[in-house]
């Protein structure tokens, strides 16, 4: 590469050149190594249909941080890409676009369909792989899959006949989350609930006997055409009369029995409830304890069926206004009464869910279970942080059998197929010809695929050759780290667990570090319909993939919601300028040959590399501990205040001087910007690989070169302690010429009294460059006149007043601002005696007054201080 950096950093000129050098290298790709350490990352797939998003972003950012620092370490770090085939969301855009053309699945056939599907994949597909590479993404592109590639497929089909044989694998009715526009089942995890205002339909149900009715209420009164049963508490004295007895189902004329079950609160309503198996989850379990019938009264698309009677063909909704007309007419309806509840809805369409009575196939969760619980709590897998083992087990300890097909055609078909000769279902690896029972040759395969999350739970081992034991399979499995967002530790890091301990007898990952939200400046969810999302790509169009990245990192801590404030992009692509005029600051003032550290090292070389030493010590801990966040507050820090403010201005006047100080200060220049170019890499890879490549540097790459480490040769804890007095000193100089007002062109003659006279002696040129000082007196006593008297750590410094102000108008600029300070005091103090504002106003607002005027009185103090100093 070229030796010589622009006048500007440039991002776009920079980062695809940049990553092209990467993949021509092939430093991304990890191979098996007998004599290093493997670290492995299965990406979360994103789906095919997706484009990469500021979620992704924040993701994929933290992946390749930790990829890049242990591939640096030196371990054989591979992060292993891919995509998901997002079942519902990818059958739901190639629906859409049939549509356009006034085509329906049913049109062109399951085979038509999948042809447009999978040509659909190939165009679309690798968009957001394309993608990921322009944010950076470090992953070994070799090894990229796909959850319905070859492999993948057959892990499914192994995995499902697995569970099959052990009897972990039934199909049923039962009730199911069942999306109307989408038309296919959706797990509990699926279900999006969102707080909806409706209304409780009182309803009298009269005895069969004629002796009087029961009042219940409900909130979906169509479904009552499916009531099978009514329901009391077995121990509620007040329906005790009832239990065994049977009411006239209204508007249906049906007979039904009254029941008691403890499922029933006695406390809520009238303690009376009406019992619909085919479509409430909690009924069904009724009706199966009672041996109750089930009655379903709607289609798939939320019609009312044929068993609905003279409503049948109505849409639900339209059905539950001609119900409720009907039991009015017949003196049925009691009341109305206004009810807020939660309503589920498809995470993908946002349609009300109805759950439905539904034959599925499922899989029996309780033994698969307990091992996965053991896992966490035994310390095989760890949360990051470790407060999300709580949820973990919650839900781990409830969980329900899963069901796990879908009513779809894109997807992996469920490998069972049924004889119509005999009814025999047979599940096998391969598509049977002849019915093993019955020796017919009529077989079906089921029509349904399985849920996305069922070849998800399989990722990070079917990724590696399983059911094969692959060399791959044995040396980088189990994977170290999964990061995933905290809204889909049930859809997804669960499953993988207890898959993964379920067919390889090993946990998947060791860690499973969480990331929360990315929400927008003002907290919240960013979402088409609010208009608040912020496109990754245009961010790093105008300011860089290391920009966004910084930016993410930055304040990011474990499983916390992160804002995303724009204006910090704007501030990360600033900090990109600060550290390239750097660079381009020590190439103007090296030859090239600069390499290891000088034999002899002034103080200020001595700080620096003590503050670098501990700098290296503390991210390497801080990303060892997932404390992204805060390695990267530190590295700016860093190289913001520390090299760059300081450093570099202290090395201008010894790199002007020749011979050997000027030849040190460039040895330190250049090993400083290159030990921390390797720091910084991980969070900003490409600006950093175009400076290491202009640097005196060993190796093809920064990412394959070695992570820095701490040396106790280079701890100068006494220097570092020192330097730093003289830095406070600097500082308050500078910060009472700034209140005094003193232009920097002003020198003015400085007198330090202090104890330790050899360093302010020494660093005497130090005050001179960077605290506009003309010249330097050190001593144990010094008596002047009318000078600036600062105090700071270690010593006392004194200017003359009359070398940087005018003594009278500095004293009358400083009453002036004085007393305008005693005036906002009298008027805060005033406001805060006054018993109407502090009772009345929010305690925020008394807080924040009090905290005002507590900063008032400080400067007040500190005003009238410097006003006696003057007046000596």
């Amino acid at each position: 590469m070229d030796k010589l950096l622009d006048k500007a950093y440039e991002p776009s000129a920079v980062e695809d050149r940049i990553y092209q050098f990467w993949l021509d290298g092939g430093y991304f790709h990890a191979e098996i190594h007998p004599n290093k350490k493997p670290f492995t990352i299965v990406m979360p797939p994103p789906n095919i249909t997706g484009k990469l998003h500021m979620g992704h972003a924040f993701e994929d950012t933290q992946q390749d941080i930790l990829i890049r620092f242990k591939r640096m370490q030196g371990f054989e770090a591979l992060w292993l890409p891919g995509t998901d085939h997002a079942s519902i969301a990818t059958e739901a855009k190639i629906v859409a676009a049939m549509a356009k053309e006034g085509l329906t699945k049913q049109d062109i056939g399951r085979d038509g369909f999948m042809e447009r599907a999978w040509k659909w994949k190939e165009t679309y597909g690798g968009n957001i792989v394309a993608q990921l590479k322009k944010l950076g993404a470090s992953c070994d592109w070799e090894r990229e899959r796909f959850t319905m590639d070859e492999g993948c497929s057959a892990a499914v089909r192994e995995v499902f006949l697995r569970l099959y044989e052990q009897g972990l694998v039934y199909r049923g009715e039962r009730i199911i989350n069942w999306c109307p526009h989408c038309k296919t089942t959706i797990s509990d995890e699926e279900v999006e609930y969102a707080e909806q205002d409706g209304h409780f339909w009182h309803l009298r149900y009269p005895l069969s006997d004629g002796s009087g009715w029961l009042e219940l209420a409900t909130t979906r009164p169509e479904t009552l055409l499916g009531d099978t049963a009514i329901a009391v508490h077995p121990d509620d004295e007040r329906y005790q009369a009832f239990i065994g007895k049977t009411v006239i189902l209204p508007l249906v004329g049906r007979e039904i029995p009254v029941v008691a079950d403890t499922y029933v609160d006695r406390e809520f309503g009238t303690g009376v409830v009406k019992i619909t198996p085919a479509h409430d989850p909690n009924d069904f379990e009724v009706g199966q304890r009672h041996d109750l019938p089930i009655i379903n009264v709607m289609t798939d698309d939320a019609h009312m069926n044929e068993k609905a009677g003279k409503y049948a063909g109505l849409e639900r909704y339209e059905a539950r206004k001609a119900v409720v007309a009907d039991l009015e007419a017949g003196g049925y309806l009691v009341r109305i009464e206004p009810h807020k509840h939660n309503v589920g809805t498809c995470y993908r369409c946002q349609t009300t869910v109805e759950p439905r009575i539904s034959q599925q196939w499922f899989v029996k969760m309780k033994e698969l279970a307990k091992p996965a619980i053991d896992a966490v709590r035994n310390g095989d897998t760890r949360f990051v942080p470790e407060r999300f083992e709580k949820v973990y087990f919650h839900w781990m300890e409830n969980i329900r059998d899963w069901c796990v097909s879908r009513q779809l055609w894109w997807g992996h078909r469920i490998p069972a197929w049924y004889c119509a000769d005999c009814g025999e279902t047979v599940v096998a690896r391969e598509a049977p010809t002849v019915c093993p029972k019955c020796g017919g040759k009529h077989l079906a395969q089921d029509e349904d695929t399985f849920d996305t999350w069922f070849s998800s739970a399989l990722w990070p081992f079917s990724t590696l050759g399983w059911p094969q034991q692959t060399p791959e399979l044995s040396y980088f499995y189990p994977t170290n780290v999964l990061v995933t967002g905290y809204d889909i530790i049930f859809f997804w890091a669960a499953r993988m667990i207890f898959s993964g301990i379920a067919y390889t007898g090993k946990t998947p990952f060791h860690t499973v570090l969480m990331h929360g939200l990315v929400r927008d400046a003002k907290g919240r969810k960013m979402s088409k319909s609010l208009g608040n999302g912020v496109d990754p790509l245009e961010i790093i169009e105008a300011s860089g993939a290391d920009a966004l990245r910084f930016t993410l990192a930055t304040n990011n801590s474990p499983g916390n919601d992160s804002r995303f404030m724009p204006e910090r992009v704007e501030s990360s692509r600033f900090f990109a300028n600060k550290i390239w005029n750097a660079a381009r600051f020590i190439l103007m003032n090296i030859s090239g040959d600069e390499k290891g550290l000088p034999a002899t090292l002034a103080i200020e070389d001595q700080w620096i590399l003590s503050k670098l030493n501990t700098l290296t010590k503390d991210v390497t801990e801080n990303l060892e501990r997932f404390e992204l966040g805060v390695a990267v507050q530190k590295l700016y820090d860093f190289l913001w205040d520390s090299f760059c403010d300081w450093y570099i201005e202290l090395s201008k006047s010894r790199l002007q001087a020749s011979g050997e100080t000027a030849t040190s200060a460039k040895q330190v220049l250049v090993w400083v910007m290159e030990h921390t170019l390797r720091l910084l890499h991980p969070v900003m890879p490409f600006i950093t690989e175009e400076i290491w490549q202009t640097l005196p540097h060993e190796g093809e790459t920064i990412m394959r070169s070695a992570w820095p480490v701490y040396d106790p040769a280079l701890a100068f804890a006494d220097e570092e302690t020192a330097m730093e007095r003289v830095m406070n000193a600097i500082r308050a100089i500078r910060n009472r010429r700034a209140e005094m007002r003193v232009p920097p062109s002003k020198k003015a003659n400085l007198y330090i009294e202090t104890e330790f006279a050899d360093i302010f002696t020494m660093a005497a040129p130090f005050f001179e460059r960077l605290a506009s000082t003309a010249s330097v007196q050190v001593g144990t006593t010094f008596d002047i006149d009318s000078a600036v008297r600062i105090v700071t750590d270690g010593a006392v410094l004194y200017i003359p007043m009359g070398e940087l102000v005018d003594k009278e108008k500095e004293i009358a600029r400083l009453e002036k601002e004085k007393q305008g300070c005693e005036k906002q005091l009298d008027s805060i103090h005033t406001k805060l005696q006054n018993p109407g504002f502090v009772s009345k106003a929010p305690a925020r607002v008394v807080e924040s007054e009090k905290a005002r005027a507590e900063k008032l009185a400080e400067k007040v103090t500190l005003l009238q201080q410097n006003i006696a100093e003057l007046q000596k």
